[in-house]
């Protein structure tokens, strides 16, 4: 048995607030106690509850709660007067259902804008000559409010403990009752008369305030860190197969001296991993670049721009400085081929050497649209499987890791275990042959190429051409005939596309993309039986927690679209609130990608690994919309405008279907599109809302996009296998190489880090904004090219023809 939860390593980041539940043993008498009301601010009880209470999540919510802190108004002085502590409870009870993620943002925004502004400076600067003296270990912040409150204020005073009020949680959901012991108001004698900015405490005297005298222990289990708790949501990998532990595995000693070709380093995920690479194993051997040629952009060309313009390498330069270009000229060489094509597009002396020197093959490329061109996504997705199968069999010993996806698993619920099946199906269909469907696919393609020439769609496209003109003067010969080229193609794309949707869904997969990568797995197994292969698949790949460095981001093929959506007026989402959005950052994925590699090229790897958090760390997707909410009020309420101030109160919720066919986005489109028929029926000359109808439109399309993975299926990937090497990493090399994804803590990642990276880096794309101009990188092409500064004597890459993959 194994038990994964004795890894405590940090994975390269360290999550702010992952420490223990309470502190270490405080000395009680050598302690201060500074109790916050009266010398630091004057703060009440009630005000911080209601600014809780009037930002619910819900509108209901918001004024079921407003109207209770009315009706308490009314009642807390009796109760206050009778009994102080039954009148905080009470008071809290206002709370019950808020979750933990929401007053922890709440808490933070109440300081930051609110409390900071009303705070004493004599106090403070008395506070501080307090903590520099005895030291910040010894000074405890005392307070009737919060913790979600006072945590942020003793992190701006530089104090690391505090007792305060505590919530209940359940599930991270407030019951609504206090902990024990209970930090009651002061009487109205200390509100009257003690207002020394000097609150120093003795401990006999705050043991007597909180009832404690005969009880002083319990006020150690009450010293709180000021740093925000992580969240106790790590689920143990406890293993009974039977297997003995595996032997240490060291990343740096087995990638030593090894030859690795990455084809895909143009892509997200391509270059993150070759950052970390060049970052973390610089004593590798050599790391070989496959990049296809566009038109008359070199393959040489397109590696030096990324190295030029990418942020992703920002940190290797700044380390190496003017080393920079020398240091990646050593250990990275460029490959002009098309993995697309047979060869993989190399010219034939340059795939002999390379099939006699390499160690390992990694496919991070293709095609990652959803719904994309059936031809795009075979040549993408489909045949290069094929070509590097049979490049890696042709081979002396090279092994090969190839990057699919945890969601082949198509339309299917439950726990997704590590296996890969052959002629897989989410239906179960048992005559199905993967090849025989590649082959008939193909087919469909063929088919629709010859009709797309075919003299009746061409007559129906110069119909088309000229009824664009009608009422003009018709387009000339030369004209006319580029208006059909156009027009057959989007007629082709757009069928090819159709096509390539209905038949993925019709065999149980959501889109296009599932299901060619779904094919490609079962070529894997089918032509590469014997070989060292393993499939790779991560779940939703997104923003960095460390590496290249925090919060980076690019492209918008994945989640991006959705919570820029949740960043607007949009309010109800279809969703199934229990139902784990399964995120990892892309660094962790890269981590689990080099403890793979050295799996594989020592021979100890499984023939599958999911790279995934829902097993271990789950985030469901009611907690992910609260979380991406939060994350743009953050952002709304720092930007202090009346519009950034509206888009605040508009928190999307998670809805079922029914309700968001009724109320949401269907419905108020057909209402749009009612006036805008109205409009036309009384021959306006345009219809007052057809933006307004084409935005409902964009909008519903995309949940549509979505909805295989926001509302139909529970899916739980396991990820065993990654972990289990990462037990076996030695001391030394588990932070740059571990992976543990307890370590991420979802708040801090979805408010602090995901969220402003996609406004920094992807947000700008969705909006047609120009990107944040940044000074290129100095990356002289002569370093690159140079062959006295390469390792070995390479024969020159060739360029096949034709179009392929991105790579």
């Amino acid at each position: 048995m194994s038990n994964q939860s004795a890894q405590n390593s940090s994975n390269g980041h360290r999550i702010p607030g992952s420490l223990p539940a309470s502190p270490s043993l405080l000395d009680l008498h050598a302690a201060t106690f500074w109790r916050v009301e009266g010398s630091l601010v004057a703060l009440g009880a009630v005000r911080p509850v209601a600014y809780f209470t009037w930002n619910s999540h819900t509108f209901a919510g918001r004024w079921a709660r407003r109207g209770g802190t009315l009706a308490l108004a009314l009642v807390r002085p009796l109760l206050y007067a009778s009994h102080r502590v039954f009148a905080t409870r009470v008071l809290h009870t206002l709370l019950s259902g808020v979750t933990r993620d929401r007053l922890d943002s709440l808490g933070e925004e109440y300081f930051e804008y609110i409390l900071k502004k009303q705070l004493k400076a004599e106090g403070v600067g008395r506070l501080r000559a307090c903590v520099a003296e005895k030291g910040s270990e010894n000074v405890v912040l005392v307070s009737q409010g919060l913790d979600h409150v006072m945590r942020p204020l003793a992190q701006f005073l530089g104090v690391s403990r505090l007792v305060s009020n505590r919530l209940e949680f359940r599930n991270g959901i407030a019951t609504g009752r206090l902990l024990d012991p209970v930090i009651r108001p002061r009487s109205p004698r200390a509100w009257a008369f003690e207002r020394s900015v000097d609150g120093r405490v003795t401990p006999e005297r705050l043991l007597r305030n909180l009832g404690l005298a005969d009880h002083p222990e319990r006020l150690q289990s009450a010293i709180l860190f000021a740093e925000r708790p992580k969240a106790p949501n790590h689920r143990a990998l406890v293993v009974f197969n039977g297997k003995k532990q595996s032997e240490p595995l060291s990343v740096r000693q087995t990638l030593a001296g090894k030859k690795i070709l990455l084809i895909g380093v143009t892509g997200f995920i391509g270059k993150v991993w070759l950052a970390q690479l060049l970052n973390e194993v610089s004593q590798i051997g050599k790391i070989y670049v496959l990049i296809r040629r566009q038109r008359s952009t070199t393959a040489r060309r397109r590696f030096e721009k990324i190295f030029e313009e990418s942020p992703v390498f920002d940190p290797l330069q700044e380390r190496l400085g003017s080393q920079f270009a020398e240091f990646v000229s050593q250990r990275v060489e460029v490959i002009e081929g098309d993995v697309s094509q047979p060869g993989l597009g190399i010219a034939p002396e340059t795939r002999a050497h390379l099939a006699r020197h390499l160690d390992l093959v990694v496919n991070s490329s293709g095609l990652t649209d959803f719904n994309p061109d059936l031809r795009e996504a075979l040549a993408s997705n489909v045949a290069p499987v094929l070509h590097l199968v049979e490049f890696i069999r042709a081979s002396d010993h090279a092994a090969l890791m190839h990057l699919s996806t945890c969601y082949v698993v198509g339309g299917k619920d439950g726990r997704v275990v590590e296996e890969v099946q052959p002629n897989y199906t989410p239906l179960g269909i048992v005559d199905f042959d993967a090849e025989r469907e590649w082959h008939s696919l193909q087919e469909v393609v063929a088919h629709a190429e010859a009709r797309a020439e075919s003299s009746e769609i061409t007559a129906a496209l110069r119909r088309q051409a000229l009824g664009k003109h009608r009422g003009s003067e018709e387009p000339a010969g030369p004209e006319l005939e580029n208006l059909i080229r156009k027009n057959r193609m989007r007629w082709l794309r757009n069928r090819l596309t159709r096509a390539g949707t209905r038949r993925a869904r019709r065999l149980g997969w959501p889109n296009t993309y599932t299901l060619t990568k779904s094919l490609a797995e079962s070529m894997i197994v089918r032509h590469g039986a014997g070989l060292p292969i393993a499939i790779v698949r991560p779940s939703i790949v997104e923003t960095s927690t460390d590496q290249p460095f925090r919060g980076w981001n690019e492209g918008i093929n994945t989640s991006a679209p959705l919570s820029y959506l949740l960043g607007t007026y949009f309010r109800q989402l279809p969703t199934n609130e229990r139902k784990c959005l399964d995120v990892i950052p892309v660094d962790m994925v890269c981590r689990g990608m080099t403890l793979i590699a050295a799996a594989i090229i020592s021979r100890r790897h499984e023939p599958i690994y999911q790279l995934s958090t829902s097993a271990s760390n789950p985030c469901d997707m009611g907690r992910s919309i609260e979380l991406t909410g939060l994350a743009h009020r953050k952002h709304y309420r720092s930007q202090q405008s009346l519009e950034n101030w509206m888009r605040m109160q508009f928190d999307t919720i998670p809805v079922s279907k029914s309700r968001y066919e009724k109320f949401s986005v269907p419905a108020q489109k057909a209402v749009v599109q009612g006036i805008n028929r109205a409009a036309s029926a009384l021959q306006m000359k345009k219809p007052p809302l057809a933006r307004q109808e084409r935005d409902l439109a964009r909008v519903e399309k995309l949940i549509e996009l979505y909805k295989p993975f926001i509302l139909h299926n529970e899916q739980v990937f396991e990820a065993q296998h990654v972990q289990l090497l990462s037990a076996a990493l030695p001391p030394e090399e588990l932070a740059a190489f571990g992976y543990d994804p307890s370590t991420v803590d979802w708040w801090d990642y979805w408010i602090n880090i995901h969220i402003p990276a996609l406004r920094r880096w992807v947000y700008p794309l969705i909006e047609g904004r120009p990107m944040e101009q940044r000074p290129h990188r100095a990356f002289s092409s002569q370093h690159t090219g140079n062959e006295a500064n390469r390792r070995e004597d390479l024969p020159h890459a060739g360029a096949a023809s034709g179009s392929g993959t991105q790579n």
